[in-house]
C-alpha cells in the first residue's frame, strides 16, 4: 500500500507545483499590465507580485484552479497602453478596460484568449486596427470597442465567431464596408440602394440610430468613412479604405 499511497501524493505535488508555475505566469503578466498603466488612484495597489498567485488582488477573479478569469478595471482613472502579455492569461472570460484613458493599439496576442466572452474595451483613447486575430475568439460574445480612436476595416474573420451578439464599434473612424454574413446576417437593410464604381450596394444609414436591438445588437454608427453593409460578388470589401 506504500506504494500506491506514494504515488498519489507524488501526483499532488505535480499537481501543486504546476499550478503555482501558471498562477506565477499569470501573476507576471498583470504585473507587466500594471507597470505600463498610470494609476493615480491606487486602484492596483494591492497587485502585489510576491504573493503567491494574483487570486487574492483586488479587481481579479480566479477559477477554483487558481487561473484568472476575470479582470474588472473599468472606470478606473487609468491611462497607458495595453500589453500583449495579456494574451497569456488562457482562462480569462471577461477582460474589462472601459472608459479609462487607455492609448496605443489593441495586441495581436488578445486572440489567444480562446476562453474570452466579453471584451470591453469602449471609452478609451484606443488607436490603430482591430486586429484580425479576434476571429480566433470562438467564445466571445461582446465584443465593445466604441468611442475609441479606431480605424482601418472590421475584420471579416469576426464572421466565423457564431457566439457574438454584440458589436459596438460606434464612435470611430472606420472604413470600408461591414460584413453581412456569420453573426453579422441579422442587421437590417433599408430600401435606398446607390451606385458606386459602377457597382452597385445597399446601403446602410449609418446616420442614423443603427444600434439594433434584434436578437443580436450592433452599433456602427459615427465612423464617417464606413460605406455600409457588402453585397458578396457585387461590391469589393475594402472598397474606399485605407
Amino acid at each position: 500500500m506504500a506504494a500506491p499511497t506514494w504515488f498519489c501524493l507524488s501526483l499532488t505535488l505535480t499537481a501543486l507545483v504546476i499550478s503555482q508555475v501558471y498562477a506565477n505566469s499569470e501573476g507576471d503578466a498583470l504585473y507587466t499590465l500594471r507597470r505600463s498603466l498610470t494609476d493615480p488612484d491606487n486602484v492596483l495597489q494591492s497587485w502585489d507580485p510576491t504573493l503567491v498567485n494574483p487570486c487574492t488582488w483586488f479587481h481579479i477573479t480566479c477559477n477554483q484552479d487558481n487561473r484568472v478569469t476575470r479582470l474588472d478595471l473599468g472606470n478606473s482613472n487609468l491611462s497607458g497602453h495595453l500589453v500583449p502579455e495579456l494574451g497569456k492569461l488562457e482562462h480569462l472570460q471577461y477582460l474589462e478596460l472601459y472608459k479609462n484613458n487607455i492609448q496605443g493599439s489593441i495586441p495581436v496576442e488578445l486572440g489567444n484568449l480562446k476562453n474570452l466572452i466579453s471584451l470591453d474595451l469602449y471609452n478609451n483613447n484606443i488607436s490603430g486596427t482591430i486586429p484580425r486575430s479576434l476571429g480566433k475568439l470562438k467564445s466571445l460574445v461582446f465584443l465593445r470597442l466604441n468611442d475609441n480612436r479606431l480605424t482601418g476595416q472590421i475584420p471579416r474573420e469576426l464572421v466565423g465567431i457564431s457566439s457574438l451578439k454584440v458589436v459596438d464599434v460606434s464612435n470611430n473612424d472606420l472604413c470600408g464596408t461591414i460584413p453581412t454574413t456569420g453573426p453579422f446576417g441579422h442587421i437590417p437593410l433599408n430600401k435606398k440602394s446607390r451606385k458606386s464604381a459602377n457597382l452597385y450596394s445597399t446601403k446602410l444609414d449609418l446616420k442614423a440610430n443603427t444600434c439594433l436591438l434584434l436578437e443580436k445588437t450592433y452599433c456602427f454608427e459615427n465612423n464617417p468613412r464606413l460605406e455600409g453593409p457588402e453585397l458578396l460578388g457585387l461590391a469589393s470589401y475594402d472598397t474606399n479604405c485605407s
